[in-house]
């Protein structure tokens, strides 16, 4: 098995996010907002701008780019962090890519002390649902209307919501002796 390594992207980063941004644009255009034209034509500035606005994640395994996610802020007032952006190249799948991602953002949103992490799948994404549920996500009754028009993933957004509290009686999956962030995926 290959390893996955996740490492935080900083401005000086932005052609290796913009790589793999575009490939997702490219591969997946139905799940995005902004097209692979748009993004495409955008300058070094634009790419830098990005980088500065959420933190950024990028997943390698056998020394190539397998994945990105974003984290952003939801509610600073709350403390409470926005995972989006998430995108897995075909070859990174159901190889722990997406897991590797999403437990390095979880932990950065916790050590910038936010207490929950949100994370908006498609109501009808159940692929999507699963995988969150799966990490430890639950679903809140948080809806809003898709931003992308996708039939496959429905009209509406949930907001699953990951406890980043490190008091193993407040996570939200009782199963576990502890966070989900600090697990593996099950298999």
């Amino acid at each position: 098995m290959s390893e996955i390594t996740v490492r935080t992207l900083h401005e000086d980063d932005w052609q290796d996010y913009r790589e793999v941004r575009l490939a997702a644009l490219q591969e997946s255009p139905n799940s995005f907002v902004a097209s692979y034209a748009d993004e495409a034509r955008k300058d070094e500035q634009f790419w830098r701008d990005r980088m500065n606005r959420s933190v950024r994640f990028l997943a390698m395994r056998d020394g190539r780019p397998q994945g990105i996610v974003s984290l952003g802020v939801h509610s600073e007032e709350d403390r409470i962090g926005d995972l989006f952006g998430l995108y897995v190249t075909p070859e990174g799948r159901n190889t722990g890519v997406s897991w590797q991602l999403v437990r390095a953002a979880a932990r950065a949103a916790r050590n910038s002390g936010y207490s929950q992490l949100y994370y908006w799948v498609g109501s009808e994404n159940g692929r999507a649902i699963a995988f969150a549920v799966n990490f430890g996500f639950r679903p809140s009754g948080k809806r809003r209307p898709t931003r992308v028009v996708n039939e496959e993933f429905g009209e509406q957004e949930i907001a699953m919501v990951l406890s980043l509290s490190t008091d193993p009686g407040s996570v939200p999956n009782p199963t576990r002796d502890r966070p989900a962030y600090d697990v593996g995926p099950s298999r």
